[in-house]
């Protein structure tokens, strides 16, 4: 019985996702931030499309505003794939942009991470995700969390990663209108860099902070104005990730929408729930 043929274009889902907590633990010799962190899946998505080509080519379907394609993670993502793979295949890579940009929502990472997923099945390279890991741990430091199974807390840079079972949480988070650069709020002088480690692994409901949330608020108004609107609302309020976004956890869908309804008019934000597993989490 002859095998199936390998298909010729795949779309996949490229999940955001929010840092229940985020804490600051050091700052290595090569300049690289040590963190302790709680990565959770949301059900809110991008949508990424991966097309072989015949010509060896690797092409961005469209452009992506504010983004060049050297800076481009879901590309940058097919060039490292292939050379390591030693592979000429080419591809066309299309990214449907659902999740905010500079959100704080891991949006680029994840993408790269379904990038790197949809090509090793479209190219037929068989590698094995600790290897795509690798790959992915050169291209940012979230990637490799986006290629495991679901919540885990990360330690190190990003990359050491143990999976950890959460309750279904539902989350309102406040979208503001502004980008934050990550690299501009990990170089602020200000920064609390020795949070100490919690050395655990079992966290209780609300614990921690946000070491960049502070950072963060001084520097982006909207920011500001979007975390203190979300804690009159909730006062476990926090940001997620380096900015822009705040969410609110609740354990019920009617607390969510409650909350929500009681954020100043005008102000953008979206409902989702937390993820047990990526919906990639058995994609071979």
């Amino acid at each position: 019985m002859s095998a199936a043929p390998a298909p010729r274009a795949l779309v996949v889902p490229a999940p955001g996702k929010v840092n229940l907590f985020l804490h600051v633990t050091g700052r290595r010799a090569d300049g690289y931030h040590t963190l302790e962190s709680l990565f959770v899946p949301i059900d809110w998505a991008d949508i990424v499309t991966v097309e072989a080509r015949a010509d060896g080519a690797i092409v961005r379907a469209q452009p992506l505003p504010g983004v060049t394609e050297d800076d481009d993670l879901a590309l940058r993502a097919a060039h490292a794939l292939r050379a390591a793979a030693h592979s000429t295949q080419g591809v066309t890579v299309a990214v449907d942009k659902r999740l905010p940009m500079g959100a704080g929502l891991g949006g680029g990472s994840s993408d790269a991470a379904s990038v790197l997923l949809a090509l090793n099945r479209l190219w037929g390279l068989a590698l094995p995700r600790r290897e795509l890991a690798v790959i992915g741990g050169h291209l940012g430091a979230d990637v490799p969390f986006f290629l495991g199974d679901g919540p885990a807390i990360a330690r190190g840079i990003g990359e050491a990663l143990t999976p950890v079972s959460l309750p279904a949480l539902w989350l309102v988070i406040v979208v503001p209108d502004v980008a934050v650069g990550t690299a501009a709020i990990f170089a602020a002088p200000e920064l609390t860099r020795s949070t100490p480690s919690a050395k655990i692994d079992v966290f209780s409901e609300g614990y921690g902070r946000n070491d960049l949330e502070d950072v963060a608020s001084a520097r982006f108004a909207p920011v500001a104005r979007a975390i203190a609107a979300l804690k009159r609302a909730s006062p476990a309020a926090r940001m997620t990730g380096s900015g822009a976004c705040a969410f609110a956890a609740f354990a019920h869908e009617d607390a969510a929408h409650a909350a929500a309804r009681r954020l100043p008019q005008g102000l953008a934000f979206r409902i989702v729930r937390t993820l047990a597993r990526h919906p990639l989490a058995t994609f071979a």
